[in-house]
């Protein structure tokens, strides 16, 4: 993190950022933060991801499949994208996605689901690709 000295909820936040969405993932983001955006990434890493994912009221398995359903709704694709990886990190299944996605149809409107049913099967189909590619025997 460049040196810099963080305060406690950062680091927590960080830490979480990086169990959830991946290390390679978050630090790429933190490295390719500037002088303009890196106070959005420190609000970010520090309230959403150590205040708020730093809670342990709700399992990080729960509040996946509520981002997933969030940002669904807000037609957050990119955002989207990030989270499904995220809840398959955090042991959600394809068929839970699949779950809360048509729920989210339910209550936020056929477009905006399946837009989300689109980016979630390209991940699901990468998530699944790399699964099977770590599981090869080496040659």
């Amino acid at each position: 993190m460049s040196g810099e000295v963080e305060n406690e909820m950062f680091e927590k936040g960080f830490r979480n950022r990086k169990a959830v969405l991946g290390a390679s993932h978050v630090e790429k983001s933190w490295e390719k933060a500037d002088q303009f955006n890196r106070p959005a990434q420190r609000l970010v890493t520090e309230y959403c991801w150590g205040e708020v994912w730093g809670d342990e009221t709700l399992p990080f398995r729960t509040r996946s499949m509520l981002n997933l359903a969030m940002l669904t709704a807000m037609n957050q694709h990119h955002e989207l994208a990030v989270h499904v990886r995220g809840a398959l990190n955090n042991g959600v299944t394809p068929e839970e996605i699949q779950a809360v996605l048509l729920q989210a149809m339910v209550y936020c409107g056929a477009p905006a689901a399946l837009a989300a049913f689109r980016t979630a099967s390209a991940v699901l189909n990468d998530w699944s690709a790399e699964q099977q590619d770590q599981s090869a025997p080496n040659e």
